[in-house]
């Protein structure tokens, strides 16, 4: 539905423009991608507020410059500014530069979403740190990514509004492998896939054990003969590198290579 801005109890409206960049093309509707395009608006009005009015969450945004100079996200418009829109840098650090984030975002700690589940499980057979759970609401993944510094994934972009995510990507693919090639792309993971290294059940990371250090009555829930077995001492669960793990790596590399 397009905006009507006639006047306002005749109040004239004032008006910016506004450019997004890459993949925030996405969020907007079909006539503002990839082009500059006017906004009007009753003010006064942060940037935060026109950004999020047109669908986009602010948690998707890195930096923003208002007539080429970096603003914060508290920044109130003002009429004939020119708003340059820009995605979360995650190949280049941009802390120096950009007014909303003090940090570049290369702590890569995942928080997904409960319409996820396969990419949690792919994203820690390739050993990152990936918390999951089918009974999150939003309200506790919402408090546990700003306490952990972590990352939400999600199918949901209302998640990703509340004004204290600081990082967040919206999942475009619907299919697990699509997606987790995605996530690897958008995060440039691919040199720092560390396979076997957390548990697939709890996310905790994984030990050596030897052979000789498993405890007899373990010994009849695991296939023998390997030398070197992975064991996570919070779930007591116990790993090898046996034809269903290789098959698992196999299967992920492929898709994302």
């Amino acid at each position: 539905m397009k905006q009507n801005y006639e006047n306002l109890q005749g109040v004239i409206p004032s008006k910016v423009q506004f450019r997004f960049y890459a993949e925030l093309n996405d969020f907007l509707r079909l006539d503002r991608r990839q082009k500059v395009f006017d906004y009007f608006y009753h003010g006064p009005v942060t940037v935060r507020e026109a950004i999020e009015n047109q669908g986009i969450p602010h948690s998707s945004v890195d930096m923003i410059l208002v007539n080429g100079e970096p603003v914060d996200l508290n920044h109130n418009l003002c009429d004939n500014d020119y708003i340059s829109v820009y995605p979360v840098f995650e190949l280049l650090d941009i802390s120096t530069i950009s007014k909303i984030r003090k940090d570049p975002l290369r702590s890569i700690r995942f928080i997904v979403d409960a319409h996820l589940g396969k990419l949690a499980k792919n994203l820690r057979i390739m050993g990152f740190d990936t918390l999951y759970r089918n009974t999150y609401n939003d309200n506790e993944i919402r408090l546990i990514a700003r306490l952990q510094r972590r990352i939400i994934l999600t199918k949901d972009k209302g998640l990703l509004m509340a004004k204290n995510i600081a990082r967040g990507y919206y999942v475009r693919s619907v299919n697990s492998k699509e997606q987790t090639t995605e996530v690897v792309r958008k995060f440039d993971l691919y040199n720092i896939i560390d396979p076997l290294s957390r548990c697939l059940i709890c996310n905790h990371r994984l030990v050596e054990l030897s052979p000789a250090a498993i405890p007899h009555d373990l010994l009849k829930t695991i296939v023998t003969g390997f030398e070197v077995y992975y064991k996570c001492h919070h779930c007591h669960k116990i790993f090898w590198k046996g034809s269903h793990y290789k098959s698992m790596v196999n299967a992920i590399l492929q898709y994302i290579g």
